[in-house]
């Protein structure tokens, strides 16, 4: 298997360092697991752990003769991670260029509806309660056009049609909390014609 990470040199150098203060620094390996998502970037957790015996649900990896332990759960969002010493003067110490980013998930404000009743009631529950208020900030809006064996059909409109990130804002955001707060979507087809604001791509999948 390839390595799931890459440390720098120096990086390595400081926490061998850091490991060799520690009374039984042979027997400790590093843990490197995502800790959650602070904006557009996930947070992350370092700390030193006993190797033996071996944590459940983990990747082990040797790095110049330090042992990172990484939860199985985290290897591909942390996949071409590098561990660096950062450049910064002002913000000196260790750190992790991940070229890896949490699909965002659509935000409204205030509390979010208790959703109920049949799948396309509750897709349409989440568009008009949840991202449609997000989206608004931007002048766009979106909306079912059908639900069917578990995929959404979706029309944009306002600020989102001819928009050249529309569809990245749909895959990674609307189908991302479509996807969250009803289980049984497994996909979001955007039908818009972005040139002009018609759907026939919905109308050719239909065929």
């Amino acid at each position: 298997m390839q390595p799931v990470i890459k440390v720098e040199p120096r990086a390595l150098e400081r926490l061998l360092e850091i490991r060799r203060q520690e009374p039984d620094a042979d027997e400790l390996g590093l843990v490197l697991a995502i800790s959650g998502v602070s904006g557009t970037r996930y947070s992350y957790e370092m700390a030193l752990m006993l190797l033996d015996p071996k944590p459940e649900g983990v990747h082990l990896e040797d790095h110049g003769g330090l042992t990172f332990i990484i939860p199985e759960a985290d290897i591909e969002n942390l996949r071409g991670a590098e561990v660096k010493m950062s450049r910064d003067l002002l913000n000196p110490g260790l750190v992790l260029e991940n070229p890896n980013t949490p699909s965002p998930q659509i935000a409204a404000p205030g509390p979010l509806p208790e959703l109920d009743g049949p799948i396309a009631d509750r897709v349409v529950q989440v568009v008009t309660s949840v991202i449609n208020p997000a989206i608004a900030s931007h002048g766009g809006v979106a909306e079912v056009v059908a639900v069917e064996e578990g995929t959404v059909y979706v029309r944009l409109g306002g600020g989102c049609q001819g928009c050249g990130m529309a569809t990245v804002t749909l895959s990674q955001g609307i189908e991302s909390t479509l996807t969250q707060m009803v289980p049984e979507v497994k996909k979001v087809v955007d039908v818009t014609d972005h040139a002009h604001g018609t759907n026939p791509y919905y109308e050719q999948a239909k065929k």
